[in-house]
């Protein structure tokens, strides 16, 4: 049984991790609060990442809700009446979860079965993938509440542009799944039933290849995606070389020419 579907996860902690064959999932478990971000919840999340990121059996990682909701983003519950010290704290916190989903060698995969709002919007777009049930909405409103999303703002303006990225922020209002997906918020938009199915398709297609590979190639993303287009053609050249040395680099290559399936080492 999924951990989705159980009834007692809000017994257990407010972060579950399991691993699913090649895939680990990290479960945000708060589903009275829709699985809004704790300080503790952050701090859980970004070391269950730095951990998988280790593990070699890992291949992929999924991100996903319990409850009625994906994320509602900041607990808001533990942000009144702090001082400027606990505000930076939060943020700081919040910032390293996002990088720390950047800096794992593993593509991450957000898992969106219901709403995801404000910081919870900001998880879905730092992820490298996202797949969204067809029910599923997408918010920054923190305009509406005298808390503008500014954090949430860099990874939503870089998936989905500024013109988008600024209609949602500005005004708050929630797009739905097929929007998200016009713009380029999630990759696939299915329904609710085919979540599972759909995400296990993109990590077997993941863990077909090299992990030594994949590694690569999540990092010179995100490596040269704002740079200009000169120096991030100096920096992928110079990747590629690289890469063209390693031991499954010359493995792919002669088993293409062979015609036979490569034999990965991961190196």
């Amino acid at each position: 049984m999924s951990v989705l579907e159980t009834t007692d996860t809000a017994a257990a902690g407010p972060v579950l991790v399991r691993q699913d064959g090649p895939a680990a999932h990290i479960t945000l478990n708060r589903p009275a609060q829709r699985n809004a971000l704790s300080l503790e919840v952050m701090r859980e999340v970004t070391a269950a990442l730095n951990r998988l990121g280790e593990d070699k059996s890992v291949r992929a990682i999924v991100i996903e809700g319990s409850g009625p909701a994906f994320c509602a983003g900041h607990d808001l519950g533990e942000m009144v009446g702090r001082d400027l010290p606990f505000y930076q704290q939060v943020f700081d916190v919040c910032t390293e979860m996002m990088e720390a989903i950047h800096r794992v060698p593993q593509p991450v995969i957000a898992r969106v079965h219901a709403i995801a709002t404000a910081a919870g919007c900001q998880l879905v777009a730092a992820c490298d993938l996202a797949v969204a049930a067809e029910d599923a909405r997408f918010a920054t409103p923190g305009v509406r509440i005298g808390l503008f999303c500014s954090t949430p703002m860099v990874p939503l303006s870089r998936a989905i542009g500024r013109k988008r990225a600024l209609e949602m922020l500005l005004t708050g209002t929630p797009i739905d799944a097929p929007t998200a997906l016009d713009w380029g918020l999630v990759n696939r938009v299915v329904p609710a039933d085919a979540l599972d199915e759909t995400i296990s398709a993109l990590v077997d297609a993941i863990a077909g290849s090299s992990s030594f590979t994949v590694a690569i190639g999540k990092e010179a993303f995100y490596q040269q995606i704002d740079l200009d287009e000169p120096r991030a053609y100096d920096l992928t050249k110079t990747v590629m070389s690289m890469n063209m040395l390693a031991a499954d680099a010359q493995e792919g290559i002669c088993a293409f020419l062979e015609k036979r399936e490569p034999n990965w080492t991961g190196r």
